[in-house]
């Protein structure tokens, strides 16, 4: 049996939700995309939603309302997929990346905060995390960071819906309810999650943010708030207001989502089930194991360990037919971020460490114990041998 290292979960709930949508009027711009936005604002505690067509959709969009530009520059994770800077340089924005943490592999906030206090003033303009493999960030700290020194926060939040943590005030704080942040983003490809084929949500606490965001996912055109309709329009008139983006997400897509949301909370529950299984079977391995702060509530989407022997441990599952995967390769090392005038060339080595040792194992709620038993036993036989 493959044993794939993220796998989405499809219910007969779900088929029916699709079918239903495609026997009805609308197939896209219809009434689920708005039920969807509702039902994921609730989810994460925040007061918009903004549904689009994938989660680089979701990152540029967000970019685009912050305004980025090229005056701008950002402060960025080196440990993430390259869509979450790209979305900086598609603005004309220049990226700086920031050291990751050595325990939890997201932003380390201390090294962030000296980085800022060591520049001129008004050297940077906002920052972009990543809730790393699910582990929530201390925005409360970034944010009072942020504050500070006169930066935005966009938090990306692709590996965490559903993940929390309680702040200083005992305050329960999830991941998109943008409390400290100005904007979230998250990704609904099939991995993750809520699994719609694609899709992308954005979420603010800011009306403003939140009419530039709709502009920006259908071509800068609104039939609000127009400024040129005279008496000899009609119901047909539109303006484009903005430059946009065709970055529309479908009905279909968006039913989908809403069946994936109703149980999304018991597959946080079976992730860290899976998780809990980890820690206890491979204890004692010359392996080291994901660490969970107090207070935090980590939504698992991927499970990583680090081991010196890790090209031989991924080649060893790898013909037993579990496949492994490495999150990730760090964004500065990649060709195009080494020779882009854009990007500030600094040497980062906890990043760099990490990505030499981390190892993601197989997590996804449908997984069988049968296959969790599998990879368990097949990374002890690799390590007797």
């Amino acid at each position: 049996m493959a044993i794939p290292y993220g796998k989405q979960e499809i219910t007969e709930e779900d088929i029916s939700a699709i079918v239903e949508t495609l026997q009805s009027d609308f197939l896209t711009q219809g009434p689920k995309i708005k039920e969807f936005e509702e039902n994921f604002a609730q989810y994460v505690n925040s007061r918009f939603a903004v549904a689009v067509s994938n989660g680089t959709a979701a990152l540029h969009c967000a970019t685009l309302a912050l305004e980025v530009n090229n005056r701008s520059n950002v402060l960025c994770t080196p440990n993430s997929f390259v869509s979450t800077s790209n979305a900086v340089l598609f603005c004309g924005g220049k990226i700086t990346f920031s050291d990751i943490n050595k325990e939890n592999f997201c932003l380390d906030l201390d090294l962030l905060e000296s980085k800022i206090k060591a520049a001129p003033k008004g050297t940077y303009t906002g920052i972009i995390v990543v809730d790393f493999a699910g582990y929530p960030v201390n925005t409360q700290r970034l944010g009072k960071i942020a504050k500070e020194h006169n930066l935005w926060i966009l938090e990306d939040a692709c590996h965490a819906p559903g993940a929390s943590y309680i702040n200083s005030e005992g305050k329960e704080i999830i991941a998109g309810d943008n409390t400290y942040s100005d904007i979230t983003i998250f990704s609904f490809h099939p991995v993750k999650h809520i699994a719609c084929g694609e899709g992308g949500m954005i979420t603010t606490n800011s009306e403003e943010i939140y009419k530039k965001l709709l502009l920006a996912r259908s071509h800068g055109v609104t039939k609000e708030n127009m400024t040129t309709l005279s008496e000899s329009d009609g119901d047909w008139y539109y303006e484009m207001q903005d430059l946009g983006y065709n970055y529309r997400i479908t009905d279909i897509q968006c039913a989908l989502g809403i069946s994936q949301l109703s149980r999304a909370r018991k597959g946080i529950l079976n992730r860290q089930r899976i998780a809990q299984f980890y820690n206890e079977s491979l204890a004692g391995l010359p392996i080291e194991l994901p660490k969970v702060e107090k207070n935090k509530n980590h939504a698992y989407h991927l499970y990583v360990i680090k081991t010196n022997k890790r090209k031989a441990l991924y080649n060893f599952l790898r013909s037993k037919e579990i496949y492994t995967q490495i999150h990730y390769i760090p964004i500065c090392n990649q060709p195009f971020y080494k020779k882009s005038s854009l990007v500030t060339q600094e040497e980062f080595p906890i990043a760099n460490e990490y990505y030499s040792k981390c190892l993601s194992l197989p997590m996804y709620p449908s997984i069988k114990e049968e296959e969790l038993i599998k990879v368990v036993d097949s990374i002890k036989e690799f390590f007797q041998k």
